[in-house]
């Protein structure tokens, strides 16, 4: 779709250039009027040129058929007149029969040759940073044609608010022209942006050429990264948009190498794979996303703290769950919890021992502090541990305890009355390992 765009761009080139493509001769001795497109020069005023020779030369060529022709006439005509009136007229009419004949070598030439001459050719910029850009994505000599593609893109940015309607062309038929080269601009400087990891600049920019071209999956999915890459990430356009390139993508092969990794940013938003499917289908349905699009996020580690207190007594929690609880809860939950255990003698399993004396141990009872070798129980002796039962730093032990005061950061259980308990505790307590408890997904 991109290439038809560009195409597009440069026939509109052809066909305004072909309007000025017979100038009027100037009488000998009086000077010559400014080309349109040049500064100083009106949109009424043709180019003119004085001496019959070059207007003879120039007419010849661009009235020629045959592109190999054209071409070559017009070659000619540049080479023996480089300072033309006609000169940017010449070099578009080249650059848009180079492209006609499709070698792309000539038509890079000629269009840096055009923005030499004429720095705020806007067709010569948009060919100039789509191709570059392209190529780029394609791998080839990728750094230097990302440099290039982002130079062209800005300036033909810059240039665009200057650009003159050519003469001919509908109120309609300009403004799709130019939302057309805002879009290949905006996508040169945005991918540029994203190699670059300035996310704000990526966002911005290839959000415009998104706009412009919805279809371009190698528009849509850049900017679906420079939301999901940026910190903070933006989730919801990232996911979106994402979505939306597993729908264009060009080959069933390439959305089944993305899928994986924007599933993943769902879940981890989410909580869970369920509405994905939905989500999917509502993104092929439609290339822009509804402004009353939204995804509702996963719980936070509070409000899953506020969700077990309701629904479950705390003596019959874990201590996974109480340490949850007891750390991101609301403080009334958190007191709900530590009301109901203080002073209460309990019963643990396949807690790690970071450390023990005869009247003290402390332990790891949770399995993510278990796996940092952080202690999150003091526990206190009812009576010296004899030396030969005494546990080893790093040992599991099942033990009870009586809660009686706690820290919040670093969490820290502080139990007395502690016994080793020589037999699995009764069943109605968790003496296995406890139920795993990973940090929450950081939202």
């Amino acid at each position: 779709m991109k290439k038809i765009l560009v195409t597009a761009v440069l026939g509109f080139a052809v066909v305004a250039a072909g309007q000025v493509a017979q100038p009027t001769q100037q009488p000998p001795g009086q000077p010559a009027q400014p080309a349109q497109g040049q500064p100083g020069a009106s949109p009424s005023q043709a180019p003119v040129i004085k001496d019959p020779a070059e207007y003879n030369a120039y007419v010849g060529a661009v009235q020629q058929n045959d592109p190999a022709a054209k071409i070559s006439g017009l070659e000619a005509f540049l080479a023996q007149y480089p300072n033309s009136v006609m000169k940017t007229q010449a070099l578009e009419i080249l650059m848009g029969t180079y492209q006609q004949t499709g070698n792309q070598a000539k038509t890079l030439d000629a269009a840096t040759k055009l923005v030499q001459a004429d720095p705020n050719n806007v067709r010569a910029l948009a060919l100039l940073a789509y191709l570059k850009r392209t190529m780029a994505q394609a791998g080839q000599n990728p750094q230097q044609n990302l440099a290039d593609a982002k130079k062209y893109g800005q300036m033909g940015v810059d240039a665009l608010p200057k650009f003159n309607k050519p003469e001919g062309l509908s109120d309609a038929d300009f403004q799709k022209m130019k939302d057309q080269m805002s879009g290949i601009f905006n996508a040169a400087v945005g991918i540029a942006a994203l190699q670059d990891k300035d996310y704000a600049t990526a966002q911005k920019s290839l959000k415009v050429a998104a706009d412009a071209n919805p279809q371009d999956f190698s528009i849509v999915y850049p900017l679906a990264l420079a939301y999901l890459q940026a910190t903070p990430q933006d989730s919801i356009n990232g996911i979106w948009y994402g979505a939306r390139a597993l729908a264009i993508a060009p080959t069933p092969q390439v959305a089944t190498q993305i899928e994986p990794y924007i599933k993943r940013q769902y879940v981890k938003y989410h909580g869970a794979d369920d509405g994905w499917t939905d989500l999917v289908a509502k993104a092929k349905a439609s290339p822009t996303m509804a402004a009353d699009f939204t995804i509702k996020p996963a719980p936070t580690p509070a409000d899953q703290a506020a969700d077990l207190v309701k629904s479950k007594d705390p003596t019959k929690m874990d201590f996974a769950e109480w340490e949850l609880i007891l750390t991101v809860g609301k403080q009334e939950d958190a007191d709900t919890v530590f009301n109901a255990i203080k002073g209460k003698a309990v019963q643990l399993g396949g807690a790690k021992v970071i450390s023990s004396s005869p009247t003290k141990l402390t332990l790891a009872a949770s399995l993510d502090d278990i796996d940092a070798n952080k202690a999150d129980v003091e526990l206190t002796m009812s009576a010296p541990i004899p030396a030969r039962l005494l546990p080893k730093e790093g040992a599991t032990i099942d033990f009870e305890g009586t809660p009686e005061t706690y820290t919040k950061v670093p969490f820290l259980i502080s139990m007395d009355k502690g016994v080793l308990l020589t037999k699995k505790a009764p069943a109605a307590a968790p003496k296995k390992k406890p139920p795993v408890r990973r940090k929450p997904a950081a939202q």
